[in-house]
């Protein structure tokens, strides 16, 4: 229950933060944006890293160094997403990240990519995954 609803705050605050960074973009410029974005998101996690020190930092030696740089793909999606909202709006731009992460995430579990329990994948994932499209091509109509 707790992840569930871990993730239904995520991706309302995905969705929330494309709209308000398409429209400072609007204003200043969509790498601005992002770097603001950024900036304020740096801020936010300082001031709660400091009352919530858990003493990890040490073990960041064991971090591979290809998983330290997950923080620029930031950039990219920032830059996708401002892309996408001013050419095809919120509905569809969202609809087209939940496939894409739903497909990529069915790739990293069926392969055991970045270290993650391989999972079989069945029928009814292939089928998901297809409605998902269809609906979305259903939108975008």
């Amino acid at each position: 229950m707790k992840g569930s609803l871990f993730a239904f705050l995520g991706g309302a605050f995905i969705t929330l933060q494309g709209v308000v960074i398409t429209r400072i973009s609007q204003d200043i410029g969509t790498w601005q944006a992002a770097v603001i974005t950024h900036l304020t998101g740096f801020l936010l996690a300082l001031i709660i890293l400091m009352f919530f020190r858990d003493g990890k930092w040490q073990r960041i030696k064991q971090v591979k160094p290809l998983y330290l740089t997950g923080g620029a793909l930031g950039a990219v999606i920032i830059f996708s997403n401002v892309t996408a909202i001013q050419h095809t709006g919120v509905t569809l731009t969202v609809s087209a990240m939940l496939i894409a992460q739903l497909c990529l995430t069915f790739i990293i579990d069926s392969t055991g990519w970045f270290g993650v329990v391989k999972q079989k994948m069945r029928l009814p994932q292939f089928i998901g995954i297809g409605m998902m499209i269809a609906g979305v091509v259903i939108l975008k109509f």
